[in-house]
């Protein structure tokens, strides 16, 4: 088959994570897609809804058919989305081998570094 061609990091996705970023600290709400309480696809779906591009789907599963997948993590740029555990769990990348999420109950949204964070199954990076 033919290569994929990745397309080129958007200022839509910086954007995105530094709506994701501001939220640190938020409790992790199961459900949750709003400041207030974020689960990991609601915080996805509402950084990317506040930078612009509305209408995402609040489900990791979707999420991860709804851009170009990233081969290598060696390409992975500020504002991919980030996978892990069968699609269980998400975050968005924000560079240097980290990337911000909600991750599980009794937590608050945060950055983690990808290296040292198990499970990881892939990336997808959006258009626009």
């Amino acid at each position: 088959g033919a290569p994929v061609v990745l397309p080129a990091p958007s200022s839509l996705g910086t954007a995105a994570v530094n709506y994701a970023v501001g939220q640190l600290g938020t409790p992790y709400v199961w459900g949750g897609a709003a400041p207030g309480g974020f689960d990991c696809s609601g915080l996805v779906t509402w950084a990317f809804a506040q930078a612009g591009r509305s209408g995402l789907p609040h489900y990791t599963g979707s999420l991860w058919t709804s851009g170009t997948r990233i081969g290598s993590q060696a390409d992975l740029a500020r504002g991919d989305l980030v996978f892990f555990h069968g699609l269980g769990h998400m975050g968005i990348y924000i560079g240097n081998d980290q990337y911000v999420h909600a991750p599980h109950t009794g937590d608050v949204v945060k950055i983690s570094t990808l290296s040292t964070y198990g499970g990881y199954v892939g990336a997808v990076r959006l258009s626009g």
